[in-house]
């Protein structure tokens, strides 16, 4: 996993100073691994999560609304961070970007793909034991 900011690879210190924090969760179509991230995130009530897609044909494709709302950005692949910086460079000053390296081999709520997420996104972020 990347973090592309070159900050803190844990932004746990991050999460205390805030009450709510945005995450968004970024993939190609925002149909399975963006949105399962989504669904799966939403759950916990100190995080406020949506999700997106960097494709023309994307369920919810990404705006620079997105990454302006957003207090943490998760990709799921290199070429996401490269798309959104193409298009949003701006927006991303003083954004968390973080490059979860999961692969589109997954369908929507896919158990494996849910174990992934949970497991590298709280590399980053302060989540429960017991979830």
């Amino acid at each position: 996993m990347d973090d592309i900011t070159g900050t803190s690879p844990l932004l746990k210190s991050y999460d205390r100073r805030c009450k709510i924090i945005k995450l968004l969760f970024v993939c190609s179509k925002n149909k399975w691994r963006s949105l399962t991230a989504e669904t799966v995130f939403s759950d916990l009530t100190e995080y406020n999560v949506r999700s997106a897609g960097t494709e023309d044909s994307a369920r919810i494709k990404v705006t620079g609304g997105h990454i302006g709302w957003a207090d943490i950005i998760f990709v799921m692949e290199k070429k996401h961070i490269r798309r959104i910086r193409d298009k949003y460079n701006q927006e991303l000053i003083n954004k968390k970007m973080i490059c979860l390296d999961i692969p589109d081999d997954f369908t929507y709520m896919d158990e494996e793909l849910i174990e992934t997420l949970k497991s590298r996104v709280s590399e980053h972020i302060e989540i429960p034991e017991n979830f």
